[in-house]
């Protein structure tokens, strides 16, 4: 009888499902997914949640494919010699290979006073603790948003749409990952939902309170309620685990995705450091990184080299709304370019269509594991990686 595999997938995000979707195409794979909550947080559309317009959340039985066994529970540390992991609820688990796809969530900001009382929305559970505090506010009351990318813009944008008094303090731009001119696009639609945008140097946060919002420049904003969408850090599993990481916390890995700490350990989404030069932190590298993820294991369990992951971006789309949006279109090496589209329903509706696709793809993932290879691919990197490297990019061993 041939040898069977065990798998742990730490993380259900949108990383780690297509990862553990992918192993099932392999007879002899047992798959475990780790999870802390029991049920899929589409990140996507968290400022929806805080809106009311959807609760952004979805069974696994939708998405994961029913060979995968789902361990609701948290892993606190990663014995990588042992192999196996230790979970919050005292018990351990052994594996063979392990995929680290712990996401990524609200960075500790270092602001004074807003960690005590601005409100992130990186996770489930902080957009629903937020979600009752705006609603019991007065409609009157001023909202203050802090930080202009892509989550602050759509929250801003959300809750204006309600009739909300809204202020997003960018730092220094909205929508830095924008081309000028879709900036100036976004800044418009904005201006017409009612939201005030500061930008420059003098509107970088130095403080928050209860009730208002301090500014370099000496402003200081009335502010009912703070979001702060500034930011994200990952978990510190990794750093706890004495696994070498960024200085972020992301697993440092080579191009296969691999630890290069140990080659039964492969990383993917937003927590991993492929060469210290991570993609962006998105869902549209996680459903990348996560099935190449899986097929650097799949490679190494049948004694083959694993191939370095390809990832490429075709831009990005953001809600302005429920009635609105912009699509930002990037080369394959996520650099904005001059194309963009942005309108009214119709661009709602397409920002709509890829959330619903994103699921999709996980959904199809699971139905049929391995017949998904929609990426695109960034045929540069290896060549950035040389020039900066003076060689190429090292690729781990097999594993012992």
């Amino acid at each position: 009888m041939a040898e069977n595999t065990d798998v742990i997938v730490v993380g259900g995000g949108y990383a780690g499902v297509m990862a553990a979707n992918r192993l099932t195409r392999r007879d002899g794979v047992t798959v475990t997914l780790i999870n802390p909550r029991p049920a899929f947080v589409e990140r996507i559309r968290l400022h929806q949640l805080v809106g009311g317009s959807d609760d952004a959340v979805v069974d696994y039985q939708e998405i994961l494919a029913g060979g995968v066994g789902l361990v609701v529970d948290t892993v606190t540390r990663i014995d990588a010699a042992g192999r196996r992991v230790t979970l919050a609820s005292g018990g351990t688990l052994h594996y063979d290979y392990l995929i680290y796809a712990v996401g990524s969530g609200s960075a500790d900001p270092s602001v004074p006073g807003a960690a005590e009382h601005a409100y992130p929305i990186a996770t489930l559970e902080e957009a629903r603790r937020l979600q009752p505090i705006i609603d019991a506010v007065p409609a009157s009351a001023a909202l203050t948003v802090v930080g202009a990318g892509s989550t602050g813009i759509e929250t801003a944008s959300e809750l204006a749409e309600l009739g909300r008094k809204v202020t997003l303090v960018c730092g220094r731009v909205l929508g830095p990952y924008l081309h000028p001119r879709a900036r100036r696009a976004v800044a418009g639609h904005l201006a017409k939902l009612g939201v005030t945008v500061l930008e420059g140097p003098g509107a970088r946060v130095t403080g928050v309170t209860g009730d208002a919002v301090q500014l370099a420049d000496g402003r200081e904003l009335a502010s009912g309620v703070t979001i702060w969408t500034a930011g994200f850090g990952v978990p510190d599993l990794a750093v706890r685990s004495g696994l070498s990481t960024d200085a972020l916390g992301r697993l440092l890995t080579d191009e296969t995705l691999t630890s290069v700490d140990d080659a039964r350990v492969v990383a993917a989404g937003d927590s991993a450091a492929p060469s210290d030069v991570p993609v962006r932190m998105s869902c549209q590298s996680a459903v990348q990184l996560g099935p190449q993820a899986a097929e650097t294991v799949l490679s190494r369990i049948a004694g083959e080299l694993p191939a370095n992951f390809n990832f490429g971006s075709a831009g990005q789309c953001i809600s302005l709304g429920r009635r609105a949006g912009v699509v930002q279109f990037a080369q394959k090496n996520d650099t904005a370019t001059r194309m963009f589209h942005l309108g009214g329903r119709p661009m709602a509706m397409l920002k709509e269509s890829v959330c619903r696709s994103t699921l999709w793809q996980l959904s199809y993932e699971a139905r049929r594991p391995g017949s998904l290879n929609l990426w695109f691919k960034d045929r540069q990197r290896q060549k950035s990686l040389r020039a900066k490297s003076g060689e190429a990019p090292a690729v781990a061993s097999r594993p012992a």
